[in-house]
This record gives C-alpha cells, structure tokens and sequence, in this order.
C-alpha cells in the first residue's frame, strides 16, 4: 500500500475515531489506539515496510514533544504553590507501583528483574493526556480551588511522568547492555550508575537551556523557528545521552523547565507551537502504537497482565494516600488525587514500542501491556473523575 494512502488512513481514521470517543465521553487517545487495532487485524499485511522505519523517528519525537510541554508546566512559583504534596505525590506512588509491579511481572511472568522494571515504569507513569483537562476544566469551574487539589495534581502529574520516564530509561540501559547476565557486583554498579544518570542529565540539560537562551535572545527567529531548534537539540541531547548512559530524557525536561524560568515569553510563545505539533504527533504516535500491537497476543496474555496492573493501581492508590497523609487535605479530596491518578495513555504510548524496537526479550508482550493498560485505565479514570469529582471537591 502506497505510503500517502496510508498516512490519510492514520490521520482521518485516528481523528473519526477521536471525535467518535469523545461523543462517547471516552478519551480521544482510546479512539486513537482503537482505529490502530483495527489497522493492526484488517490492513497489517498491506502496510508499506517504510512505515515501520519511520516510526521510531514519531515515538521518539513524541515523547521528546511530551517532556518539553511538562517541563514548560513546571516553574518554582508552581512547585512553591503546591508545597511538598506536590513532590511526595509524584514519587510515592510511582514507585510503590513500580516495584511493586517489577516484584510481580518478575515473580508471576518469569522476567529477569531489570527485564521487568522496563514494563513496571512504563506502567507507572499517570497519562497527562487525560488529567491535565480534567484538572483545568475543574479549575475553570472553581473546584477544589480552595485548596488548590486540581493545582496539585497537575504540579504531581508532571513531575511523576518525568520520574517514571528518567527510572525506565535508567533500566532501558542496563538491559541492553548486561545480556541478562547478573553478577553482585555488576548489580552494584548499575546500581551506582543511576545517581550518575540523574545527575548528569539535569546538568546537560540545565546548559543546554542556558545555551538556549541566550541564542533566543540574541538572534531575532519566530517562534516556530525556536521550537524546531528547541526540539532538534532536545533529540541530539537524548541521542548523546544514551551513548552514555546519562538520564538526557529528563535533561530535555530540564531545557524547557530552565526556559521557563529564565524567559516566560520565549516559554509561552514555544508552548503554544507544541500544544499545535502535539496535535498531529498524538494520532500517529497512538494509532501507531495501536497497529504495532499483535491482537491475538493480547487475547492469550490479557488476563494475567490486568490482574498485575490492578494490583499495580492499588499499590499507587496507597502510595497516594501515604503522600497525602499529613496535609490539609480532607478524606475526600484525598480520594480524589487517588481517582485522578489512574489514567494511563501518553507515556505507555511513546515508550511501550521501544523495547520491541530495540529488539529487547519480551518487547512484544511489553508493547502489548502498553495497550491494556491505556484500554483499561484511560476510560476508567476519566469516567471516576466525571462522575464524583464534583461529589468530592468543594467549589
């Protein structure tokens, strides 16, 4: 099949279904994912080999899109605002679900245990593609405000996503290059590299914003020619990082934060060029990510692995309610962060492909555990938070 033919397919197709989901009141990622299943089991044969070569070029895109956005939604006044909540819900529960789901995938599917960390931290991270209109439709409306919940949610939500993505990339690593051979001592120093990999990954990061900066101050370009820049770096950045093994996907995080920071025109200016790119980016990246997937892998696998990520949510749900124990927040409020918190979709979908294309044991299944979770918990979230938020937060 032509390649012209099959880029209309992608796009009319994820946005009839998109729009078909959403008078569903469903996600319109799930409509996405769901046009790219039904590409995957009647046109898989048909579609052009060129495709599957340029689709690592839309993930990797994709997510690079994914964290400059959440990095220009980060800034001190924000973080000041929401207070250590903020923090303590952006940690406690991605890493309760995360190792728990490692200990379970390990235990129950048989994967080495930095084998199953990849799949763990994919699942953990919350899908910024369903809270963060929620958030800011409950904060148009007054909800919550008096405690600023929907605030320290989104604050939460993007810290969390940037986290689960820095700590699967850390294990991303450290599979491609141990060959599933572990050692005590080869264990440590993985171990060891992780601060490494943190720390030297906001550091390229924070230069390369300064680095940024003083370009777009010093050289009279529009704003789109900024945020092509702003993205090209961002890609050689995460591409030198991973030659060594340094965590440069929360380092372009790190760019749009300093960014922001250091000039809020150039931020809102590159912001809104991203909010139009992420537009066409988000069909093909799920309809993509849909197509990948091998139906009947799901159909046999399915069971086993909805039963670990439910498991998985409710490590998350107390890990929320731990965070959240010791501020002004009442039993309902609290209820709510836990509600808000079960969305998954943008993260699974722009990295559930990449341990497939890297060539990594399991990479299939993982992929297909991608999609599960975004079928399962994208609609369930959004449905909870529709139907009680309003139950559960003052306006």
């Amino acid at each position: 099949m032509d390649l012209s033919l099959i880029f209309v397919i992608i796009i009319l197709g994820g946005w009839f279904f998109s729009k078909l989901f959403l008078k569903l009141k469903l996600p319109s990622i799930v409509g996405m994912l769901f046009c790219g299943l039904l590409i995957s089991y009647f046109l898989k044969n048909y579609l052009s080999q060129t495709l599957w070569e340029i689709s690592p070029l839309i993930k990797s895109t994709a997510l690079i899109v994914i964290l400059l956005r959440a990095g220009l939604g980060l800034n001190k006044k924000l973080l000041k605002k929401t207070g250590k909540i903020a923090v303590l819900m952006s940690i406690i529960p991605c890493l309760l679900e995360g190792i728990s789901l490692t200990i379970l995938i390990h235990l129950i599917l048989g994967y080495e245990i930095f084998n199953a960390a990849l799949p763990a931290f994919m699942i953990a991270a919350v899908s910024p593609a369903v809270i963060i209109p929620s958030m800011l439709d409950l904060k148009e409306k007054g909800y919550g405000q008096s405690k600023e919940v929907p605030t320290i949610v989104l604050a939460a939500s993007s810290i969390d996503d940037v986290f689960a993505i820095t700590i699967f990339g850390i294990f991303l690593n450290i599979s491609m290059t141990s060959n599933f051979t572990f050692s005590k001592l080869h264990i440590f120093k993985e171990l060891l590299s992780i601060p490494y990999s943190i720390i030297s990954g906001v550091i390229i990061g924070y230069l390369t914003g300064l680095f940024l900066v003083y370009v777009f101050k010093n050289l009279k370009i529009r704003a789109t020619e900024k945020t092509i820049l702003l993205i090209t770096i961002s890609t050689l950045i995460v591409y030198i990082g991973n030659q060594i093994q340094s965590a440069t996907l929360l380092g372009a995080m790190t760019i749009s934060y300093v960014l922001f920071e250091k000039s809020n025109t150039f931020a809102k200016e590159i912001s809104n060029k991203l909010a139009k790119i992420w537009i066409p980016a988000e069909i093909f990246l799920f309809v993509l990510v849909g197509s990948s997937v091998d139906i009947n892998i799901i159909a046999k696998i399915g069971f086993k692995r909805l039963l670990i990520l439910i498991i998985g949510l409710i490590f998350r749900s107390l890990g929320v309610l731990l965070a959240t124990k010791s501020s002004q927040l009442n039993y309902k409020e609290r209820l709510f962060c836990v509600i808000s918190f079960i969305p998954k979709a943008t993260v699974q979908a722009a990295l559930g492909m990449i341990p497939l294309q890297l060539g990594i044991i399991h990479g299939e299944e993982i992929l297909a555990f991608a999609v599960i979770a975004i079928l399962f918990t994208a609609p369930l979230g959004l449905i909870l938070m529709n139907t009680l938020s309003k139950k559960l937060l003052n306006n």
